[in-house]
């Protein structure tokens, strides 16, 4: 049976979480993610599950790779600078196979930076989330709704093909409040002969382990694992369309910046430009098959974030100079207004 609430999106990120199954949880308090830690502690310990407040960010994350490898669903969360932290932890679970999520709710930076919202860690997330040969998926919610839809495909994506998922959100929508339907998610069943789960004599003794020695057997794993992030390429590529049909500028927008830039596309329209919005939902696989479609159909591409441009890089690579690429963004917590968007496709449709 589902419910329909009106709940915070930090709030949907750990309720979808234990909806779809984690019952253990391993984080550290930073603004504009600590209600998803608030939430799980009052939450799991009522329906047996396991909150752990560690002493650091890194140290939550390597618990997180401890639980996770016994082939329990598990999570952890924070903010952009404590994200930094765990990515020696995430590179460790990619390197061994182990699937878990990871929640990001970004805040300005570099460094400290400040708490307003943000879209700055979309290099981190897509490009270096740690060392070494490998990628995780990384999902973008634009509404509370999505968060919830999203944490569901994340853990069982994240299973099916024994990788780490990350949702990447931001600031502002960890903290506004939407309605959601709560129902339990119909997620896959994945079995996991890999897990250290205890074997009772019955099968093999797993090890779940990163460090290869020998330099042709580490090779031989990096070669396979990419041979599975070749498959999620060419079948988890996610991307909404708006407004696309017979659009002359394309503008490319994920999370809230989206919502934002929705509202801008529509105003162009009213004024005669036939603008619409391509909204990534996956940022890794990147939906590059969305961006390709149109390439030859569109005078022009334009990025919008919330950073000084990140993602325009792979629209760039996607677009493969079919098309001019544009680029506009707001950075340091500051949010985009829908005018200034606006203005920039009104110029770029003269």
């Amino acid at each position: 049976m589902s419910k329909r609430v009106l709940m915070k999106g930090n709030e949907a990120l750990a309720e979808a979480a234990i909806q779809a199954g984690c019952i253990h949880f391993f984080g550290y308090p930073i603004t504009p993610q600590t209600e998803v830690a608030a939430y799980m502690s009052k939450r799991l310990p009522k329906i047996g599950g396991v909150y752990l407040q560690a002493e650091s960010e890194l140290a939550a994350s390597n618990m997180l790779l401890g639980a996770a490898a016994s082939g329990i669903r598990a999570m952890t969360s924070s903010s952009s600078p404590g994200i930094s932290l765990k990515t020696e932890a995430i590179s460790y679970m990619a390197g061994s196979d182990v699937p878990a999520l990871i929640i990001n709710v970004q805040r300005g930076g570099p460094g400290l930076g400040g708490i307003q919202p943000s879209q700055a860690d979309y290099f981190q997330a897509t490009r270096a989330l740690g060392h070494g040969d490998f990628q995780v998926l990384v999902f973008a919610p634009s509404t509370v709704q999505e968060i919830m839809d999203l944490v569901y495909l994340a853990f069982d994506r994240a299973e099916e093909y024994r990788v780490p998922a990350m949702i990447l959100a931001d600031g502002m929508l960890g903290q506004m409040m939407e309605p959601v339907v709560i129902e339990k998610p119909q997620t896959s069943a994945h079995e996991k002969p890999w897990a250290a789960n205890g074997h009772k004599n019955v099968r093999k003794h797993n090890i779940i382990n990163s460090l290869y020695l020998q330099a042709e057997e580490l090779e031989n794993r990096v070669v396979e694992r990419y041979r599975r992030y070749e498959a999620i390429k060419a079948k988890e590529q996610r991307a909404e369309e708006y407004l696309m049909d017979d659009a002359e500028i394309a503008v490319v927008a994920y999370g809230a910046t989206s919502r934002i830039v929705k509202a801008a596309v529509k105003e162009a329209r009213e004024r005669g430009v036939k603008a619409g919005c391509i909204r990534p939902i996956t940022l890794w696989p990147y939906p590059t098959d969305t961006i390709v479609k149109y390439r030859d159909k569109v005078k022009c591409f334009l990025s919008v974030e919330m950073s000084m441009g990140q993602m325009v890089e792979d629209v760039r690579l996607a677009v493969n100079g079919a098309a001019p690429v544009e680029f506009y963004g707001r950075t340091g917590g500051v949010i985009p207004e829908p005018g200034e968007v606006l203005d920039k496709i009104m110029e770029l449709g003269r």
